[in-house]
């Protein structure tokens, strides 16, 4: 009789071990008629004057024998088209606190040469300045972000960078623009007021960045033009919840359009680990930063709700991603690192998190867009690669302008080392009758069943797109450009208005409406 009882536990516990390992998600998503719409502008991008991110990255010079146009290289402006890419900030970073515009303007042999002090003590020589970023701009379609230099420059210079750029005539910087071959204006809206004050812009405290911004926001003026100023605060980083309450209380809200957060997935900023050659370990450290984005957007709009209930003023995540140590023989001040599918988990749910909070959050800027950071694209002489976060990015091209679809759900569990993260995160849209959710688990090793209700969302039939890898550290290369691409999935079903799937370790799937 033991014996047959010992048989019926054993038995019992290996129907529960099993259950739980093949437990479906319930997901719920939602149609209601006032939920806010996912703004284009959350995808958008970065370069600033670090390492290999303008020269020898964008830029290449007219004379180069790789092809381009006015000097940008033709593939880099083919694939950031394809991307629909909405924004490009610009010129950093720590950077723009110490950028002097007018020594990137007027004839290329005329123009001044300075240190890269924060990057790599590099001398450039100015050769990509203000036309060169407004025009690339215009030929990708893409709204130019500027980030005016707060730390190292003055009101009255920040004010004259907007005259010579906005105003069409009858000022001293619009005849100098004229007299530079731009007749007419570029109308920039996004403005960045300096670039992290609490620490390269100037290590200040909230109070006096506060009163300062006020000063130069003042003088940032359209005039009697149509042109919409966006001006935006330099906010906190991460959980500096004091900062963004300062900035919220102290400065009126018709001086400011948006402020800042800044957020990396860093491990420890002693010691950040590989990006290519990382263990688990790292990468579930890596996932644990990445995912207190959520936790960040939260605390940080409910301060913002309590000076601004009537959501006028965004929040602008224009620094977010992965920061790893550099590829082993390049310079520490050129952040060049490789883009794997870590990148691609980290990138995925990141986004999922923006739409899921697209109430608040107006526009990001993903860290960088090539040749630093989490790039989207890597290049080597004529040689250029899509990275997986390109990829990601390209499959969320179907959330621009969306109307957000809430989902409710509870996550399974990734749990490593008697740790534990939500594996999945899901995030949905509608737009022009057409439905589209991407779904991400970040679990190392396991697969996760979920079930999707598509009652309120009329939806017969869905195909699907999949990134996903055999190995977390896979990544493309210049020798094999395509060893992660996206593909076609097929492996889900619709019956009765519920959509059934297996989502794969590690991967990405967007699913889009017929």
């Amino acid at each position: 009789m033991r014996k047959n009882n010992f048989v019926v536990y054993s038995f019992l516990l290996a129907f529960f071990f099993i259950s739980a390992l093949h437990a479906q998600t319930a997901i719920s998503i939602k149609n209601p008629k006032d939920a806010p719409v996912i703004s284009k502008h959350i995808y958008g991008h970065f370069s600033e004057h670090l390492g290999r991110s303008i020269y020898d990255g964008l830029y290449v010079g007219e004379d180069s024998p790789i092809p381009n146009t006015d000097g940008v290289r033709d593939d880099l402006i083919q694939a950031l088209k394809d991307l629909q890419i909405p924004n490009l900030r610009w010129p950093g970073g720590c950077f723009a606190d110490t950028y002097h515009w007018r020594d990137g303007i007027g004839p290329q042999e005329d123009r001044p040469t300075i240190v890269n002090q924060w990057w790599g003590d590099v001398t450039e020589d100015n050769s990509f300045g203000t036309h060169n970023f407004l025009n690339l701009c215009e030929v990708l379609g893409a709204e130019p972000y500027l980030a005016g230099n707060v730390g190292s420059g003055t009101v009255q210079e920040f004010s004259n960078w907007v005259q010579y750029v906005n105003h069409d005539e009858g000022s001293p910087m619009a005849k100098l623009r004229k007299e530079n071959g731009k007749e007419e204006s570029w109308d920039v809206k996004f403005w960045g007021v300096g670039n992290e004050p609490w620490g390269c812009g100037g290590n200040m405290d909230a109070e006096f960045y506060a009163d300062l911004y006020k000063q130069y926001a003042t003088f940032l003026t359209s005039w009697d033009k149509d042109t919409e100023m966006y001006r935006i605060a330099s906010g906190p980083s991460g959980n500096d919840y004091h900062w963004m309450e300062v900035l919220m209380k102290e400065i009126p809200a018709e001086l400011m359009e948006g402020v800042a957060l800044h957020s990396y997935s860093v491990i420890d900023w002693s010691n950040k680990g590989p990006a290519s050659e990382f263990t688990e370990d790292h990468y579930f450290a890596t996932m644990t930063e990445a995912l207190k984005m959520e936790e960040y957007i939260t605390k940080h709009t409910a301060i913002m709700d309590k000076y601004d209930p009537e959501n006028k003023v965004g929040l602008i995540v224009d620094e977010w991603g992965g920061w790893y140590e550099v590829e082993e023989g390049t310079n520490p001040g050129f952040l060049f690192q490789q883009n794997t599918m870590r990148d691609a988990m980290i990138a995925g749910a990141t986004l999922n998190i923006f739409n899921n909070h697209s109430e608040r959050v107006y526009m990001a800027n993903l860290a960088q867009a090539v040749n630093v950071l989490q790039a989207v694209a890597l290049t080597q002489g004529e040689q250029m690669i899509l990275t997986p976060t390109y990829h990601v990015m390209k499959m969320y091209t179907v959330h621009h302008d969306a109307q957000l679809l809430p989902v409710n759900f509870e996550s399974p569990d990734y749990t490593y080392n008697g740790e534990s993260l939500p594996a999945v995160s899901v995030s949905a849209s509608k737009k022009d009758g057409k439905v589209a959710i991407s779904l991400v688990n970040i679990d190392s090793k396991k697969e996760n069943e979920v079930e999707l209700d598509l009652g309120e969302l009329d939806v017969e039939g869905m195909t699907a797109t999949i990134l996903t890898s055999d190995k977390l550290q896979d990544h493309n290369t210049f020798e094999n450009t395509e060893n992660i691409t996206p593909g076609e999935f097929k492996d889900f079903k619709i019956k009765r208005g519920k959509l059934e799937l297996t989502i794969p370790p590690f991967s990405v799937i967007v699913l889009k409406s017929e």
